[in-house]
Formats: C-alpha cells, structure tokens, sequence
C-alpha cells in the first residue's frame, strides 16, 4: 500500500496480531463462531500481507492479482454464508474491499475510484463507530458486565469470549480504513 513505512508496520503488527488472536478463536466449541474466525483470521493475515511498506517490499503484479482471486473466493464464501446469518454480508464488504484494494495496486495505479473508495471509506466509518459503541460496558443486574446473573465472563474459553472478538472486529474495521485512505 502507499503511504509512510512506519504506520504502515504498525498496520502490518495490528493486522496480522488480529489474525493471529482469530486463529485462537478457532478454538471455540461453537462451528460458527469457529468458521467465522476463520475467515476473519484469513482477513487478518491478508491485511497485514496487504499493509507492507511498498518502500520495504513491492510485490510484483502477480501478487496482488492472488490476492485478489483469494479475497475473490473469500468474497463468494461469504456471499455463500450468507443466506443464513446477515453478519456474513460485512465479510462479504471486507473481502470486496480487498479485491479492489488489489485490483487497483495489480493494475498499478495510485488511486482507486473515488466514489467507490468513498462508499467503501463510509461504511467501514460506520462500522467502526458502531463495533466502538458495543464494546463500552454494560452491567446487567444480578451479573457482572456483559454476563447474566450467575454467568462469569472470565468461564468463557479464548474462543467464546465476545468482548475479544468485537475488538479483533474493530481492530480490523480500523485497518481496512487506513489501508482505503492509503489507496
């Protein structure tokens, strides 16, 4: 991507720390929430591989045009999935914004199309603000914050623990922002 080198290692660090966290929830017990970790870990790694200074390594062409077949198939996947959970359709906005975050650097212009990027930069505004807003906490009576009465957020598995993935969510949802306004 374009833009700074050290920003861009920050965005490679927060990235591919999120994919790695994402791997850990493939442990749940729960097969959604481990598929769905899944593809939010591919999502991770592929951000971070995206994010690397263009100054420390410039793939060549045929990179980004794998990249954008894999996201392509992670986009149909999520296209897929969709039918039965409506959580789908945002994996399937963040594997189409990286076909065409790789399409665009496959075809090597500097810029995408503004009023693409625009809608894209929208909605990841917004998804951000709104995954923000989830993650403040909120005490139910008779439990702790976040659990019912007699529930211990501290029981749930690495894997189960909805707090973590609302904030590998947003984490990613802040990536995708600073790799579109680098675009």
């Amino acid at each position: 991507m374009h833009g700074p080198a050290s920003p861009g290692w920050l965005l490679v660090a927060l990235c591919a720390a999120t994919g790695a966290y994402c791997l850990l929830r493939m442990r749940s017990r729960v097969e959604e929430q481990r598929r769905t970790a899944g593809g939010e870990a591919l999502m991770g790694f592929g951000m971070a591989a995206m994010a690397v200074p263009a100054a420390a390594l410039a793939p060549p062409r045929w990179a980004w045009v794998a990249y954008a077949a894999v996201f392509g198939a992670a986009a149909l996947r999520a296209l897929w999935a969709a039918r039965s959970s409506a959580h789908h359709l945002h994996h399937l906005v963040g594997a189409f914004a990286m076909v065409y975050m790789a399409a665009v650097m496959a075809s090597g212009a500097h810029a995408g199309v503004p009023a693409l990027t625009g809608v894209l930069l929208a909605y990841f505004t917004a998804y951000v603000l709104w995954t923000g807003t989830r993650l403040m906490p909120v005490t139910v009576a008779g439990g702790g914050p976040g659990g019912g009465p007699g529930e211990s957020v501290r029981a749930a598995g690495w894997g189960d623990r909805l707090e973590l993935a609302r904030a590998c969510r947003l984490s990613m949802g802040i990536g995708m922002l600073a790799m579109l306004l680098t675009l």
